[in-house]
């Protein structure tokens, strides 16, 4: 040390001993923690580092005592310049204690600086206070990087907050204004992947649900304890480690995709490379998957609303077209055409019950080549949902085959939906349609097809009904033969797109005496033998008619007058051989052509009626000309 920086001596009688007070830049946390105290002496060795380079005549030692008084560092300095002598300080050599009252922070502790000395010195005083003031200095300094560390990990945090609620409200806006359910789902999956790259993730939903754009399988509910089958039942986040070790840091979680009227589905996450997910992004995950499922649930409830506005158009439209036909087989085939469109499938068919033969026929189908097929009443899906009066659902008919079906081997069909048609709670058909791929029909499908089948059901009652009235009106009541209305409007058909046509009039000879000999009801017993001997002879397309009392006709479309006598021949004699008690027939026949001049219905029975009185009045049991 060098004495040319040695300060000169103003007061020759300071106390041997000086102390400082320095109250330090420390809160509770530095004061009750070794942090503090290890920055506090640091700081104090680096302080007294730096003296021993000055040129100074000293021999001080200073002590640093912490608030209760406990030694936290110690130091001496001693010089070499002078006559300065190194003595042991004695305890009746401390005169006074001079107080340095630095008050960082009111309120808060201090530490204490004692300094030492063999000698008094003016310059002791001004040495406790430098190292008091630079050691304030440096604590303040220390105290400000920490607090900025602090401020910056607090802005930090607040603005990975403030960045997530920018993101939730984003998302949150975004997924409300879809109405489609599989962009919802698509739009929260690729959210999640992009701030959540490293965590695998799967979806499981537990309604009928496909999703072309992000992998979506079903939840199974058979394993209790399952994760996603907790999370699902219990409506909340369920945590779960996986593995031993290690691994056991790797934690999965299960968040539920619920909305405010149920929980839809759950996802399922992994965490890679042994990462566990923090509580911070589990809770942020968990808000965007409890917005994504109240999105996903307004957009179920806007689609079933959607839905079954059109469903009831639909029905009513339905409802409307069949009501216009009363032909049974246009509403066959008009109901499964739209059947087929509705329901986009790809095979359809329709079967009704005859309840004279007690079999199954087929009405109306795709392939066409099914049409008229007559099925036992038991056999296959129809006659399994006729039986039962309840719909099938068949995801799979490969899979799943509870009953044969040629149809659907013929079709290689897979999917089915089949459902009874209903008439005040009887079966009188079935519709059946399919689609090659499985798992096609949904169940909104099937309770549509419910709902359907009944209106189809009605429509067919009611063309059943009217066709009923029409064959009574048109039939007569005891022959079960057309009546001569009907007999009349066809003939002016026929005439009008064929190209010749014969009428052949038949009455009974000496009814009267029938009548008057066995009674009216053998009379109408004699009527009915000779009517079904005449159907017995003609074909399916001619009209057999009962004209009047025991008279009755027979119209052949197409057939010319030479043929017309052959079969009117044949009525005779099967009369006359076959009837009891025996009766004969006279015949009176005429006809049409197209390249002669035109005939009137009235007319062409006119000439008929004009040949019968010939043969009644020329022996009987004879045929005559018009």
């Amino acid at each position: 040390m060098g004495e040319e920086r040695m300060p000169t001596e103003t007061t020759p009688n300071l106390p041997y001993f000086a102390s400082g007070m320095f109250a330090a830049a420390a809160d509770r946390e530095f004061r009750e923690t070794n942090s503090g105290t290890t920055q506090l002496t640091e700081a104090f060795h680096t302080i007294m580092d730096e003296l021993l380079a000055e040129s100074l005549t000293i021999d001080i030692e200073i002590t640093l005592l912490g608030p209760e008084g406990e030694q936290w560092a110690n130091r001496r300095l001693l010089g070499t310049a002078g006559e300065i002598t190194d003595r042991s300080i004695l305890d009746d050599e401390l005169l006074t204690t001079q107080l340095l009252n630095i008050n960082l922070e009111p309120g808060h502790a201090t530490v204490t600086l004692v300094m030492q000395t063999t000698a008094p010195h003016s310059y002791s005083s001004i040495i406790l206070r430098s190292i008091a003031s630079a050691l304030s200095s440096r604590i303040r300094a220390d105290r400000i990087g920490e607090d900025n560390v602090w401020l910056t990990a607090t802005l930090n945090r607040a603005s990975a907050a403030s960045e997530r609620q920018s993101t939730l409200f984003h998302l949150s806006k975004q997924l409300h204004e879809l109405n489609d359910v599989n962009a919802i789902l698509t739009e929260w999956i690729i959210c999640l992947e992009m701030l959540y790259p490293r965590l695998q993730k799967q979806l499981y939903v537990s309604q009928d649900h496909l999703c072309p754009d992000i992998p979506v399988k079903p939840l199974s509910l058979y394993e209790s304890d399952h994760l996603c089958t907790r999370a699902f039942m219990e409506g909340c986040i369920v945590i779960a480690d996986e593995g031993t070790g290690l691994q056991a840091q790797s934690r999965a979680a299960a968040v539920p995709l619920k909305g405010k009227q149920g929980v839809y589905g759950v996802l399922h996450l992994i965490p890679q490379q042994q990462r566990a997910i923090s509580t911070s992004d589990l809770d942020f995950i968990g808000l965007i998957t409890e917005t994504a499922g109240t999105a996903f649930e307004n957009a179920q409830l806007f689609g079933q609303t959607v839905r079954l506005v059109q469903e009831l158009q639909l029905i009513n439209e339905i409802t409307h077209r069949l009501n216009q036909s009363l032909k049974l087989q246009d509403i066959f085939q008009y109901a499964a055409d739209e059947l087929t469109r509705i329901f986009q499938a790809e095979f359809a068919c329709i079967v009704d019950l005859d309840h004279d033969t007690n079999e199954l026929v087929v009405q109306a189908s795709t392939p066409d080549h099914f049409l008229n097929e007559r099925l036992s009443i038991d056999y296959g899906f129809a006659g399994l949902v006729i039986k039962n009066m309840e719909p099938v659902l068949l995801p799979d008919y490969r899979a799943n085959c509870p009953v044969d079906s040629v149809w659907m081997d013929a079709t290689e069909a897979r999917s089915l939906l089949a459902c009874p048609i209903l008439d005040h709670g009887e079966a009188i058909g079935a519709i059946l349609i399919a689609h090659r791929s499985p798992n096609y029909f949904s169940y909104n499908n099937y309770k549509l097809m419910q709902v359907l089948s009944g209106h189809i059901g009605l429509a067919l009652t009611n063309a059943s009904l009217h066709a009923e009235v029409r064959r009574m009106v048109a039939t007569d009541h005891l022959t079960g033969l057309f009546t001569r209305h009907y007999l009349d409007e066809h003939i002016a058909g026929f005439q009008k797109k064929d190209a010749c046509g014969s009428l052949v009039l038949l009455d009974i000879d000496n009814f009267k005496k029938v009548n008057d000999l066995y009674g009216h009801q053998i009379g109408d017993d004699v009527i009915i033998q000779v009517s079904r001997i005449i159907k017995s002879c003609i074909r399916d397309g001619d009209i057999a008619a009962r004209w009047g009392g025991e008279e009755l006709a027979v119209y052949f479309p197409k057939v010319n007058r030479d043929q017309a006598i052959h079969v009117a021949d044949r009525i005779c004699r099967k009369v006359s051989e076959e009837t009891s008690p025996q009766v004969t027939v006279s015949c009176g026949v005429s006809d049409w052509a197209f390249n002669e001049a035109k005939l009137s219905v009235e007319t062409l029975f006119y000439r008929a009626d004009m040949a019968l009185y010939k043969a009644k009045n020329s022996g009987k049991n004879q045929i005559m000309l018009g």
